[in-house]
């Protein structure tokens, strides 16, 4: 038991991935700590989105506790879409539910925007629009900014500049680094550090990760890993003598075959209907459901949506003709079957949250990346995104606490809060 927990996110970073040569070639440091202490795999969440996942780990509870389904979400009536912040969280996170005695600093954890008060610092994620808005306490910002500290990297240079995009991934990690030994300074008993920037890596480069594609990018790609390495040394060296330390991912990794659009398949089966603009948001009553990221399905119920149709006492047998309909989806190339499982709510979630929740969630095969465009009028479609989140793929060591018990993300809190028990009682 201990009285200082520092955990290390390494957002996307697979269990498999993680054990393959390659990869140990780069991360040398990180390898060996996992053969000595032992790397377990793990669960992420349904669905399996780094916002879900990550709230789940800090409130130990499932989505249909803690209301975050994805980055993006429905307000149902009036009908808009919008965007989950740390407001939206219905379940304390670790760092308030600690006693106010502990000191707590929290840097870039998905769903961390508004920055929340807190016995400590906290440095808010990727979601933060302004860098003026993105501490507590509310003018520790100016540190962030007269060392050039970077919210989150413009996933739009990885369209346009692939180098430049890599190069900034390294910068906007040493950033992370460098406010952390800031902080490794303060008197702290909860430090929380995430790195998001393999996740964005990977979004964009995974074949050079599983295929050893090399080419101009293979130097960029692999000093970004080496140095990750480097930061991971230098951080165990400072930390472990006094505090027990838990690295993991939320998530896996894959190289996409394509990407599916799941909205245009719904219409092309009469079952989303758009008015002229093609916008979400103005679909019509003649609609049965429509789609969110990813695979998260919503039925056009009479009494609920704002526009809604469907009739409660056909609410059933039309969720069951969806999921069938989707199971039957297959890639027009291979003619491989896409969806793995399609789940209810009710299914696989429990608690205050679940009538916010989709009323279908479909999960793909490893490869089918589940979107919800409406452009054009291809169902299976690729971009610049080659790698996709994996399910069953999350990788997670401990260091002075045993974590061997843990089977998915939202586990991870209870082994934190037992660890710390005899400080809290």
């Amino acid at each position: 038991m201990h009285n200082k927990i520092f955990v290390l996110g390494i957002d996307g970073m697979p269990y498999s991935l993680m054990k393959s040569g390659y990869i140990q070639s780069l991360l040398p440091n990180l390898t060996k700590l996992c053969k000595q202490y032992n790397l377990h795999r793990m669960n992420s969440v349904f669905p399996t989105i780094s916002s879900v996942a990550w709230t789940s780990f800090v409130t130990g509870s499932n989505p249909g506790e803690h209301g975050i389904f994805g980055f993006v979400d429905r307000q149902h009536n009036p009908f808009n879409i919008k965007i989950p912040t740390s407001r939206s969280r219905r379940k304390p996170p670790i760092w308030n539910q600690l006693p106010q005695d502990k000191k707590k600093i929290v840097i870039n954890v998905p769903l961390t925007y508004p920055p929340e008060i807190i016995n400590g610092y906290m440095v808010s994620c990727f979601l933060c629009p302004d860098i003026h808005k993105s501490t507590y306490p509310s003018d520790y910002y100016k540190l962030l900014m007269n060392m050039d500290y970077i919210i989150d990297v413009d996933t739009w240079l990885a369209r346009t500049d692939q180098k430049e995009f890599l190069r900034q991934l390294i910068l906007a990690m040493d950033k992370r680094f460098q406010i952390t030994f800031e902080l490794l300074n303060e008197d702290w008993n909860y430090f929380h550090l995430h790195i998001m920037e393999t996740d964005r890596l990977m979004h964009f480069f995974m074949e050079y990760l599983t295929e050893r594609k090399g080419n101009t990018y293979t130097k960029l790609i692999e000093s970004f890993f080496r140095k990750l390495d480097q930061w991971i040394e230098k951080l165990i060296q400072a930390i472990q003598n006094e505090s027990a330390i838990i690295i993991l991912s939320d998530h896996g990794f894959c190289q996409i075959k394509s990407e599916v659009q799941i909205n245009l398949w719904l219409e092309q089966q009469g079952l989303l209907s758009l008015d002229s603009d093609r916008n979400l948001e103005n679909y019509n009553e003649n609609t049965i459901c429509y789609s969110l990221v990813p695979g998260r399905i919503y039925i056009n119920l009479e009494g609920r949506e704002e526009r809604g149709t469907v009739k409660q006492s056909e609410y059933n047998s039309v969720r069951d003709k969806i999921k069938t309909k989707l199971l039957k989806i297959s890639d027009p190339d291979s003619g491989e079957l896409i969806i793995d499982k399609v789940m209810y709510p009710e299914e696989i979630y429990h608690g205050d949250c679940v009538s916010n929740a989709p009323d279908i969630i479909a999960h793909p095969k490893n490869g089918y990346d589940l979107k919800a465009s409406l452009d054009g009028n291809k169902i299976f479609n690729r971009s610049a995104l080659t790698g996709m989140h994996t399910y069953d793929d999350a990788m997670i060591v401990g260091i002075g606490i045993d974590v061997s018990a843990v089977s998915s993300i939202e586990q991870i809190y209870q082994v934190i809060w037992e660890d710390m028990k005899h400080e809290i009682i």
